[in-house]
């Protein structure tokens, strides 16, 4: 078995080379203008943005900060700049029922016209209408009707009265009609009078006056009829009159709107509603233009009748609109008709209704983040409904769900022709497609933004160009090429391996804008490489107290931790803690004891239940590689005792499983391992040691731990082999093992691990199964088999007791 040697400094970090930058500051870089490393999201993007098949709506997923809400409008729009800007939509007044507003589409920039030609409409009804009420024309017309009503009712009334004269009989007239009295010798008789007269000249008498009451009914019915005639005749010349002022304005529309049908009905429903009322546009009596008066006419002003609610104004668009709703609660994604109280009654009509983000995107783009549609009560079902019957409904949120039922309007459902971008977390995304058939329907371009990118030249170069926008977009300084390779450097560390860059770029602009800050205190023309350098350093101060308390706590030896001497069944083992976005390293004391009995091997953590799922089958493994290793001729005999010392709120994970049997392998050996290597590794029940994450971290973290306590030049860290490309450690860690001070070992497997901690070989397994004797396999198969001999022993002598 060979030893692993450990790293040399250049194999610690991705070094990016200032010299690969034909530049010498970001002044001459051109800015990107293309999204960097999520080739094959764009791509779905594109897909998703050019079909024109049904369901092809996009979501959009990927971790925060990897730029999905700024590719996504940017793509939107160049798609939508080549496209034809959708129509007006307009709501107008159903004269005929009032509850139910009609919808009318325009081309762009019409809606808006049509709504001033209609104000110009209401406003010369309102002017001119009652203008010609006025005039002498009007009153000459309206006097010739009355007049000749007069003189025919006067000639009817006095034939009537000759007549009934003839008949001996005096008409009086009344408001109700008229009663006749009874006349001798040409006077009118009393009823006293009367009952003096004979029989036979009262039997005359009620003939006549029989025969004359059925005359007088017949006039007074056909003065009735002149009457009704006469009012016909009236009303017919106010709506001549009335027409005559406002019909050529109407007719004059009706011809520049021949080709838009809806609008020519609108007009003329307006014409008739006009004739039908037109003494709303007569001059009001003056008592009704009295400010004093409580109550005036009901009838609804003409200005509010034949007003355009302008819906959607799409005049100044360029292209397909494109909408970014921040806030999609229910009524600004399908819209509302508000309410107001008139003398304490709520009420609404067609101009409150207002409109949605669906409203106004239709015909174009809706970019929409998936969570606050979820949250929002109601939205997601609305958004589903719209999409898929194409067709927005306005409808109040309480009738929605059963728990008002009110009066309100019933606006004419508007067709819908939009795509919807949703985006989100892959989270988000897995629960609506898993749970939500809908969901799979209706969105079926489904873009993924990865949180890494290759690291290779041409993606170096991409991520300058980024540099250089994010310069120019945010006013910073400019860049020059060192810093620029620092900065590529910090990217690739945030990825946790040398071989790629992050494209979470949020975190890559926070460093440049906090690099400029200190540019700026430090007077600079230009951001360096110490600028770069400062920046991060502050960001990690802002965050590091928690680790800057635990570093207390081991100088001050409140925590236990050992970076000198060899000690048997301890390890230093290395986790990873966060606080926020902060991640750092701790060192902890892992302790095995083993002794005969049958328990296996016992995790005290597990035992007190503050073991997480991963780190218990961390355990359960080491049981099986002992079994595999050193149990083949005999049964595993053992009670080996884990623990992670002064750990109080839990462990999970198992990249400390290679840590603990080192550990179970030092007890039973008997040999000491050395206290100055920190280990880290998940190990497999072959002995394999697997890579772990926070390799980085945990590094540092027992780098911080050993510098507090002194640097020996022994100590050092033991990481799975497969975790070396993962290694970007800080300037501090490098140049200490370039001077042989600090040190970093690879490792395969457990044999080579526990030949770097105890330095004694491991042993390989001779033809018989045996190991060469003094090695570390062979010390610890002679210990379990004096385990299992001395429990045979037990076992007969008390066998032997019994009998």
């Amino acid at each position: 078995m060979t030893i692993s040697q450990g790293l040399t400094a250049e194999k610690l970090r991705f070094t990016c080379d200032e010299n690969v930058f034909d530049f010498d500051t970001t002044e001459t870089v051109p800015p990107l203008e293309v999204m960097i490393g999520q080739e094959r999201a764009v791509k779905a993007v594109e897909f998703g943005l050019f079909t024109k098949n049904p369901g092809y709506n996009i979501f959009i997923s990927g971790l925060v900060g990897t730029g999905k809400i700024t590719y996504a409008e940017t793509a939107v729009k160049k798609v939508a700049g080549n496209q034809e800007v959708p129509n007006d939509w307009c709501y107008v007044n159903n004269l005929e029922t009032p509850g139910q507003p009609i919808a009318l589409a325009l081309p762009a920039g019409m809606g808006y016209s049509f709504k001033q030609d209609m104000q110009e409409l209401v406003e010369n009804l309102k002017t001119d209408i009652p203008k010609v009420f006025s005039s002498e024309d009007y009153e000459q017309a309206k006097s010739e009707l009355v007049k000749q009503y007069q003189e025919q009712r006067s000639v009817m009334v006095e034939e009537f009265t000759q007549y009934a004269e003839t008949q001996g009989i005096s008409p009086q007239w009344s408001s109700t009609g008229f009663v006749g009295l009874p006349m001798v010798d040409g006077k009118a008789v009393g009823p006293e009078d009367y009952q003096k007269l004979d029989k036979q000249q009262r039997d005359i008498i009620e003939k006549n006056m029989l025969a004359v009451h059925e005359k007088g009914m017949d006039v007074v019915r056909r003065v009735q009829l002149l009457e009704r005639s006469v009012r016909e005749q009236l009303k017919q010349l106010d709506i001549k009159i009335g027409l005559f002022a406002a019909g050529h304005l109407i007719e004059e529309f009706k011809e520049k709107y021949r080709d838009y049908q809806p609008v020519v009905d609108f007009l003329e429903a307006i014409k008739q509603d006009v004739s039908k009322n037109i003494n709303e546009f007569k001059p009001q009596a003056e008592e009704e233009n009295n400010p004093l008066m409580l109550f005036k006419r009901p009838a609804q002003d003409a200005k509010d009748k034949y007003n355009v609610n302008l819906l959607v104004d799409n005049r100044e668009t360029q292209g397909a609109p494109v909408i970014v709703e921040i806030n999609p609660t229910y009524y600004n994604l399908v819209g509302r008709a508000e309410y107001e109280t008139r003398m304490g009654v709520v009420s609404t009509d067609f101009t409150m209704i207002k409109p949605g983000a669906l409203h106004r995107a239709n015909g174009g783009y809706l970019i929409l983040n998936a969570r606050d549609v979820l949250t929002n009560i109601g939205a997601w079902e609305a958004l589903k409904r719209v999409l898929k019957t194409k067709k927005l409904q306005i409808e109040n949120l309480g009738e929605q769900y059963g728990v008002l039922a009110m009066a309100s309007l019933k606006p004419e459902p508007i067709p819908i022709n939009v795509k919807v971008i949703l985006i989100g977390n892959p989270y988000i995304y897995q629960l609506l497609y898993n749970y939500d058939e809908d969901f799979r329907k209706l969105f079926k371009a489904h873009a993924d933004f990865d949180v890494v990118m290759e690291n290779n030249p041409v993606n170096i170069q991409k991520l300058a160009g980024f540099i250089s926008s994010t310069v120019s977009r945010e006013k910073l300084k400019h860049f020059d090429k060192a810093a620029v390779a620092r900065v590529v450097e910090y990217s690739s560390r945030l990825t946790g391996t040398q071989t790629k860059l992050t494209t979470r770029f949020n975190e890559v602009v926070e460093l440049l804008c906090e690099a400029d800050v200190w540019a700026t205190l430090d007077n600079s023309q230009v951001v360096t490489t110490g600028h770069i350098k400062k920046a991060i350093e502050e960001k990690r101060y802002r965050a590091n107290k928690y680790e800057e308390r635990l570093q207390e706590m081991f100088a001050e030896g409140q925590l236990l931790i050992d970076t000198e001497g060899e000690k048997v069944g301890q390890v230093n083992g290395l986790a990873v803690l966060s606080v926020g976005e902060y991640m750092f390293g701790k060192p902890s004391r892992i302790t095995a004891n083993t002794y005969l009995g049958k328990s296996g091997v016992v995790n005290i953590e597990r035992e007190t239940k503050t073991s997480g799922t991963s780190h218990t089958k961390g355990v359960l493994i080491l049981s099986g590689y002992l079994g595999q290793k050193y149990a083949q001729k005999h049964p595993l005999t053992l009670t080996a005792s884990l623990t992670f010392e002064q750990l109080y709120d839990g462990v999970d994970g198992d990249s400390a499983s290679s840590t603990e049997l080192y550990a179970i392998l030092s007890s039973l050996s008997g040999l000491p391992i050395k206290q100055y290597i920190a280990i880290t590794g998940s190990v497999n029940q072959k002995g394999e040691v697997q890579p772990i994450g926070g390799a980085t971290e945990k590094i540092e973290g027992f780098f911080a731990v050993c510098k507090l306590k002194g640097l020996t030049g022994k100590q050092g860290v033991m990481i799975p082999h497969q975790n070396v490309s993962n290694l970007a450690l800080s300037d501090e860690v490098i140049e200490a093992v370039r001077r042989g001070k600090f040190h970093i070992y690879p490792v395969k497997t457990i044999d080579q691990g526990i030949e770097i901690l105890t330095g004694t070989p491991a042993g390989e397994p001779g033809a018989d199964g045996s190991y060469p004797a003094g090695t570390v396999n062979a010390l610890v198969s002679q210990k379990l088999k004096e385990y299992t001999d001395t429990l045979i022993k037990l076992s007969k002598s008390s066998e032997d007791k019994n009998d």
